[in-house]
């Protein structure tokens, strides 16, 4: 039986930003690792909720904002949360991982202490599970339905 454990990305290799640093910083965050959404975690280590590119770009529009040296002026914090990313924790169900993903393009793991500890990433999971159904020979078995060739095909 497989743990979100072992599908885990680490805090240390995963980008995320502490909610006191600039909006301009974050941005460039994201387009460094080419990201299109990234955690928040307050100076506890906490997770806050996860930015995507279109709340800065919803920002700016309601702001009036033109220039990204504007965005210096702001903090993480000062960006509302449009989205909710929900995390798990550590000890939820795979069940639970797999739902929130279907939603997410990553998942945030928390500890008991609603510490962020990594992330795990819908890539991951579709991975183990292909994995999964492979070992179980479901892909070694020939298709119930061949297709017939139409006119239109020829």
């Amino acid at each position: 039986m497989m743990n979100i454990l072992q599908l885990l990305k680490p805090k240390a290799l995963t980008a995320y930003v502490v909610q006191e640093l600039s909006l301009r910083q974050a941005i460039e965050m994201l387009r460094r690792h080419r990201y299109t959404a990234i955690p928040v975690i307050d100076r506890d280590g906490k997770y806050v909720k996860t930015l995507a590119e279109g709340d800065f770009m919803w920002f700016m529009l309601e702001n009036g904002i033109t220039e990204l040296s504007a965005l210096e002026r702001y903090c993480v914090s000062d960006l509302p949360r449009r989205v909710m990313c929900e995390p798990v924790y550590v000890d939820s169900t795979i069940s639970d991982l797999f739902m929130l993903s279907m939603n997410q393009n990553f998942v945030p793991v928390v500890d008991d202490r609603g510490v962020f500890i990594g992330i795990v990433t819908r890539r991951d999971i579709l991975q183990a599970c292909y994995s999964e159904l492979k070992d179980g020979d479901m892909f070694s078995a020939q298709p119930e339905y061949v297709r017939e060739e139409s006119e239109d095909d020829k």
